[in-house]
């Protein structure tokens, strides 16, 4: 059985940092594509940032410069530092897992397979 499990989110004043943490088992995550998502409140999931079997990254425009994703495959963990956060980053956090070495519609959440339950950041000003 495959789960993701997020953790790491609170509660942070703007400008503040916040490392998320998902782990996974029942899959190895090195061979895949995985990736974080967010949703605010009355707004749809959006795509944060994604990382692939080469290690290749990408963010959304609005985290680019802020955010690294990363993967500790000896632990079978995804990471997502946040630095610089804003209100506007306020959400609840999921990581996500493709099925595919690359990452295919990187943004769009119905091409992942897998997904944890999510993990509340909160950034007040």
């Amino acid at each position: 059985e495959v789960q993701l499990v997020e953790s790491g989110g609170g509660s942070v004043q703007a400008g503040g940092s916040l490392t998320l943490s998902c782990a996974v088992s029942g899959y190895t995550i090195s061979p895949y594509c995985m990736g974080w998502f967010r949703q605010a409140p009355g707004k749809e999931r959006e795509g944060v940032a994604y990382i692939d079997s080469a290690r290749t990254t990408d963010y959304a425009s609005s985290v680019k410069g802020r955010f690294i994703i990363s993967e500790d495959n000896a632990k079978n963990i995804l990471y997502l530092r946040m630095n610089s956060l804003k209100p506007d980053d306020t959400a609840i956090y999921y990581c996500a897992a493709q099925l595919s070495t690359y990452c295919f519609d990187a943004y769009r959440p119905g091409r992942y397979k897998y997904w944890g339950q999510g993990t509340q950041v909160t950034v007040s000003s």
